[in-house]
């Protein structure tokens, strides 16, 4: 039988190439480091999508390049049993969100055609051709579904009329809404909203289906592709309450929506239908005061009305990606877990729910198709790649960082357990220097993940702010490292995360200081030489451990802040401030306490380099540059490094690089790690 996309021929020769290539090289010696010049090297690989018939395996693939200074993104594809994996489009900026036609002819993916303005819906026969455009739309399309029968798709779509033509002077920018701001979109208009449009799977004509001035996401299509369930509210986001509508409505034109229930505003909202159609599965968060530290819970709820049943509540770990069975009995989850991610299954009619998989590996992500599952797994020592979950193992598939990671001596990770300072038990991991020597006390570096929901798995990866890459970066300049989950992140239950609300820089740092005392009396820290830092909530929690602490000889906050009541209005929490911390001007009090190393700043004597993205709105540089006058007023050692046209999550490889860079130089600055001692 011919393979998927007809690649036997490219394989063989593919094949050949990378043989000769390899015999050219000769082996590879394992002897240096990981160094921040390997960002040109690593390959990001994501979003796997399975065919529908299991066979083909469909997955991203992001690079940066060197000579642009950009990130690129290609689409690849790989036999489900094996071979050659083909990479099925050029990198482009834009890549993104590969889906497989219901009947598997053809895959789609969303990116810029050749010499169009905006991303367009893409379509690539199965069986062989270049890349088409489906679409036209006028509009920035953010996500979309095919119907069952594969005849057309739901779109998601922001700013759908056509912008009027640029003047010499911009428009003034009319805000009505509470949240106006948001990370990479900038300020939040009438013109920000989106609505939903059918596709014609043939012409690419659209239709309106929904509009009004309500925000509607989310789309998921009836099994018998007659109603589309979707997310609405009145602002981008969750409402001002906390809560979003569940809405369904017939897939025709002018059809009248109606509500099916109003729930609380999950971190990640994720809509199925049940194969009979008579239910919906969704996702339901915590009250909003508590949204920012809640794990979503699966729930289920009856079409014609009727309560939310929670399916998920009684497992305490955060659901956070899941599909619904063939049979339709289970949905499928990727559960966060103690510095784990693993599939499990939950049955929708109750009972007790199965972990799928009991390795070491992290799966992020995984898709199943006619009984093969594939998914995204990582460990300690690789990145992200795509396997098969085959008879309950792990079957790699791809090798994308395999090259890279055979030149690279990493530290060795392990689980760190130790008490707390009010005696509850804290969890997290520990990296040691490559070349490790028992005996020796090492400089060591608390290295700190932001959210402060997340946690640090045993992944070498990029993960919410938790940079294992970054961390392995530090132990090969000779540092002990520290990945700490800290009371606030998730991982240990709704209770282990939420004990930290309205409470900013309490548990936190006692967990954290905490940590570091462990390793120093276990002989491994060297106490003179402790250095801290983190991006994000790590970058903030920097600041609260150098305000209450001086034993920290260096520090490194990243994308934080200190003064909170300045972040009122700058960044994009203003929902999480007002139900969690109450009005500043209420509840006085506790946004100064919570502002605590600002206004605590002549405590600090730590030597700290602060840094930040020109136009973050998640966590504003404003926060960073308040913190550098502060110190630099207080002649404490400080320096301010902008990044301009840089969000929270850098983009540009060229400052991804500087930034690990300078992190070092800081570090090796005022902790001196080449003089290890005894």
């Amino acid at each position: 039988m011919p393979t998927s996309i007809s690649v036997r021929a490219a394989r063989l020769l593919q094949g050949v190439a990378v043989l000769a290539v390899a015999l050219l090289a000769g082996p590879v010696q394992a002897a240096r480091v990981l160094e921040p010049d390997d960002v040109f090297r690593i390959a990001d690989v994501s979003d796997v999508q399975i065919a529908p018939d299991g066979r083909s395996v469909a997955y991203l693939v992001s690079t940066n390049l060197r000579e642009s200074d950009e990130p690129v993104t290609a689409l690849w594809c790989v036999d489900w049993d094996g071979g050659e994996p083909l990479q099925l489009t050029r990198s482009l900026k834009d890549v993104a969100s590969p889906r497989w036609s219901p009947d598997g002819r053809w895959l789609s993916f969303i990116a810029t055609p050749a010499g169009a303005e905006r991303a367009q819906l893409m379509l690539i026969d199965r069986r062989g051709g270049e890349p088409q455009a489906l679409t036209h739309a006028p509009g920035v399309i953010a996500d979309y579904a095919w119907a069952p029968d594969g005849r057309r798709l739901v779109i998601q779509m922001q700013q759908v009329e056509p912008a009027p033509q640029v003047a010499k002077t911009p428009r003034p920018i009319v805000i009505d809404a509470l949240q106006f701001k948001a990370d990479e979109e900038g300020y939040l208009t009438a013109d920000s909203a989106q609505h939903l449009y059918l596709v014609d799977a043939k012409s690419g004509e659209l239709e309106r289906l929904t509009g009004g001035d309500a925000n509607e996401r989310a789309p998921a299509w009836s099994a018998d592709g007659k109603r589309v369930a979707y997310v609405r509210t009145r602002e981008r986001g969750m409402d001002a309450d906390g809560m979003e509508d569940i809405m369904v409505v017939d897939a025709a034109t002018a059809a009248t929506p109606r509500t099916l229930v109003r729930v609380n505003a999950p971190n990640h909202q994720q809509l199925r239908w049940t194969l009979d159609g008579q239910s919906l599965v969704l996702t339901v968060g915590p009250a909003i005061r508590l949204t920012a530290y809640g794990a979503d819970v699966l729930a289920l709820v009856p079409v014609a009305g009727g309560e939310v049943r929670k399916l998920s509540d009684t497992l305490d770990r955060a659901v956070l990606a899941y599909s619904l069975s063939a049979d339709g009995r289970f949905a499928d989850v990727i559960v966060e877990d103690d510095t784990r991610l693993y599939p499990s299954r939950v049955p929708l009619a109750g009972g007790t729910i199965e972990r799928v998989w009991r390795g070491e590996e992290v799966v992020m992500a995984q898709s199943i198709g006619a009984s093969h599952t594939a998914v995204l797994a990582s460990n300690d020592r690789s990145p992200f790649e795509v396997y098969a979950l085959d008879k309950g193992r792990l079957r790699r598939l791809t090798h994308h960082n395999d090259a890279l990671m055979a030149e690279l001596s990493l530290g060795v990770v392990e689980d760190l357990r130790f008490a707390g300072r009010d005696g509850v038990e804290v969890h997290g991991l520990l990296v040691k220097p490559p070349g490790f020597v028992p005996g020796h006390r090492y400089p060591t570096i608390l290295w700190i993940h932001g959210g402060p929901n997340g946690q640090d798995e045993h992944s070498l990866t990029f993960s919410r702010y938790a940079l294992q890459l970054e961390r392995q970066m530090l132990a090969g300049q000779g540092y002990l490292v520290l990945g700490i989950n800290y009371r606030g992140g998730t991982g240990r239950g709704f209770r282990f995360s939420s004990t930290i609300a309205a409470d900013w820089g309490h548990k936190e740092v006692e967990d954290l200081s905490a940590a570091v005392d462990a390793v120093i009396a276990s002989g491994l820290a060297d106490p003179e030489r402790l250095g801290v830092g983190g991006w994000s909530y790590g970058g903030i929690l920097t600041d609260y451990l150098i305000a209450s602490e001086p034993r920290w000889k260096a520090a490194v906050s990243g994308a934080g802040s200190a003064n909170q009541i300045s972040m009122y209005g700058m960044d994009q929490y203003v929902h999480q401030y007002n139900a969690e911390l109450g009005l500043p001007w209420v509840n006085t009090a506790l946004w100064l306490k919570v502002s605590y190393p600002f206004f605590h700043a002549d405590r600090i004597h730590t030597p700290t380099l602060f840094l930040g993205g020109e136009k973050d709105f998640n966590v504003p540089i404003a926060g960073g540059e308040q913190m550098y006058q502060a110190l630099r007023t207080l002649g404490v050692p400080t320096r301010l490094v902008v990044y301009p046209e840089q969000f929270h999550i850098f983009t540009r490889p060229s400052y991804i690089k500087d930034r690990s860079e300078r992190v070092r130089a800081w570090y090796a600055r005022y902790l001196q790690p080449e003089a290890v001692t005894r």
